[in-house]
């Protein structure tokens, strides 16, 4: 088969000269490895995964525990599957330089990449990979403090198939006698139903805490998606948060909230909210107009990981796999927002002008 007039025979740097194209054709992955230094995580890494001396040094060696963690970003960045992750790292040159791979070296299959992620289930340790990283961020001034923003996004589950008398069951705290074995092992008893503008969501919710000028996660909160927003505002405020003003949907909106963002000293900019008997003043509406030029900021959080990180679809079951997979996105949007404000984490320096156009 003819395929082209310019065709050239097998070389020995085919390989280079492909990884040398898709840089000419900028890869976003080799960006991402230029501006973030992986190797921050590697002590967190260490704690989580390494196990005692071995006795012996028979067997397999287990993979580099930074690269596997660069598998997570990747696989969380396209929103892939394990199975998916596998063939995607077997497939794509791009993929492989990433996470430090040779083309004749041997990839994590599906069952190691899973069982990596379940380490982080327990602990808080996804949390500790997140808050390390936080870190990063604010040694470098990333982290302005003139405000912060609250807000949930849900993440939905595959929905199950219950009856009304399961489902009722569940709502109390139980789980349905009937489920047992293989067939309990496929049903989520810690995901819920929740309606939001007549439209049915079941899974779970991402509540984050925002910087407002540069649009980075400060902390988030893992909930099922019946919980209500305001339920979480204590969790997600500190001290840290002092004197600054704190911006949210008229969902933050109650006596309990105002208490609790007096308790923090932080300045009250949620939305205020109109009731059946009490409709908002034209004043109290011109006053939410205002507040929304900062609060809409923390759509465009979930703006990018709906779009840009193809979504917010969980393919694990229970709240264990939830928070993980929804702490790892929250990290990698972190991750990808600091390669937009341009961090350069191997010199230092940091591009302010980068925070002035944010």
């Amino acid at each position: 088969m003819n395929i082209s007039k310019k065709q050239a025979p097998r070389g020995f740097f085919d390989e280079q000269e492909a990884l040398s194209k898709l840089s000419k054709l900028k890869d976003p992955l080799e960006k991402l490895n230029q501006v973030i230094d992986f190797e921050v995580f590697r002590e967190n890494l260490n704690a989580i995964y390494q196990k005692p001396d071995r006795k012996s040094n028979a067997g397999a060696k287990p993979f580099d525990y930074v690269l596997m963690f660069k598998i997570l970003i990747i696989q969380r960045l396209y929103n892939l599957s394990d199975e998916q992750m596998e063939f995607q790292l077997n497939d794509r040159l791009s993929f492989k330089r990433f996470v430090g791979l040779e083309f004749n070296h041997a990839v994590p299959d599906c069952n190691t990449i899973w069982n990596f992620k379940q380490a982080l289930s327990v602990n808080d340790n996804v949390k500790k990979l997140f808050n390390r990283f936080y870190e990063v961020l604010e040694a470098k001034k990333l982290i302005v403090s003139e405000g912060k923003m609250v807000d949930a996004s849900f993440h939905e589950v595959p929905r199950q198939r219950n009856s009304k008398d399961e489902n009722k069951q569940l709502k109390e705290g139980e789980v349905p006698k009937t489920w047992s074995g293989k067939k309990l092992s496929h049903k989520d008893v810690e995901a819920r139903w929740t309606k939001k503008n007549y439209e049915s969501f079941y899974g779970y919710k991402n509540n984050i805490k925002a910087d407002t000028k540069s649009k980075l996660i400060d902390k988030y909160e893992v909930t099922s998606a019946n919980v209500q927003d305001s339920q979480t505002l204590d969790k997600l405020l500190d001290e840290k948060d002092k004197g600054q003003p704190l911006h949210g949907d008229s969902a933050f909106s109650g006596q309990n909230q105002e208490a609790t963002i007096e308790k923090f000293k932080m300045i009250n900019k949620i939305h205020e909210k109109g009731y059946k008997n009490r409709a908002l003043t034209e004043e109290q509406k011109a006053n939410n107009r205002i507040k929304s030029t900062t609060r809409a900021r923390v759509e465009h959080i979930f703006g990018f990981i709906e779009n840009s990180m193809k979504g917010t679809w969980i393919r694990t079951i229970g709240v264990a796999r939830a928070t993980v997979n929804i702490g790892i996105t929250n990290l990698v949007y972190n991750i990808c927002r600091a390669v937009q404000l341009k961090i350069d984490m191997f010199t230092g320096e940091k591009c302010v002008q980068s925070l002035k156009r944010a």
